[in-house]
């Protein structure tokens, strides 16, 4: 049990690195919470800092969630676990660290990036079909949060398709579709107020939040 609580605590830890909070920190100095939309994801960042910066906040929360699987398959012998299992459960508390971590008064960022370190490390190409989803619905409505929240509902659906049996899986994507609405509530009601911003607007330092 000792071990499965060390991945369980060290996999929320990892998830509570705050990415773009460090990235907006280290280059302009300023706190990322303060600006745009407020959150510390690769979107409000890119608004901010622009793409080169937002590149950096997308592949640090992906890596953060793909080494909390890792890190769960490597101790799950230890724990005389099934590797998968004890894999996925590294991931999902990861993704929970990421929402609400610890290191910023659990005030976190809304889980797309780091969800999508876990299941491409789990599931591979159940997620790449979800991020071509994504692609399509930011291509063409230029809505992040949309493409996000179709992607992360249409991921489910891609591990049940794909992998036959695969239960565990696909309770854990619809686990992690449901944190990821639940972090989008704010969005969707902006999306129908038609309020919601579109991708590729830069902010000027000192706008207000929305």
């Amino acid at each position: 049990m000792f071990y499965l609580f060390f991945t369980i605590a060290v996999g929320y830890l990892l998830g509570s690195i705050p990415c773009g909070y460090l990235v907006v920190k280290a280059m302009r100095g300023i706190d990322v919470r303060n600006f745009g939309s407020g959150n510390i994801g690769m979107t409000n960042v890119q608004r901010i800092l622009g793409s080169s910066s937002a590149l950096l906040v997308l592949v640090g929360d992906m890596g953060k969630g793909a080494l909390s699987v890792y890190l769960g398959v490597l101790l799950a012998p230890f724990a005389h676990m099934s590797p998968q299992v004890m894999g996925g459960m590294a991931g999902i508390t990861s993704i929970i660290g990421h929402n609400w971590p610890v290191f910023l008064k659990f005030k976190g960022g809304k889980g797309v990036a780091i969800s999508a370190g876990v299941f491409l490390t789990l599931t591979p190409f159940p997620l790449m079909l979800s991020a071509l989803v994504m692609a399509l619905v930011v291509g063409l409505t230029r809505y992040v949060s949309l493409g996000s929240i179709t992607a992360a509902g249409a991921l489910p659906f891609f591990i049940w398709f794909w992998m036959k049996g695969g239960s565990f899986y696909l309770v854990l994507s619809a686990l992690a579709a449901s944190l990821i609405l639940l972090r989008h509530r704010s969005n969707l009601r902006r999306l129908l107020r038609g309020e919601e911003r579109r991708l590729g607007k830069r902010l000027k330092i000192g706008t207000d939040k929305g």
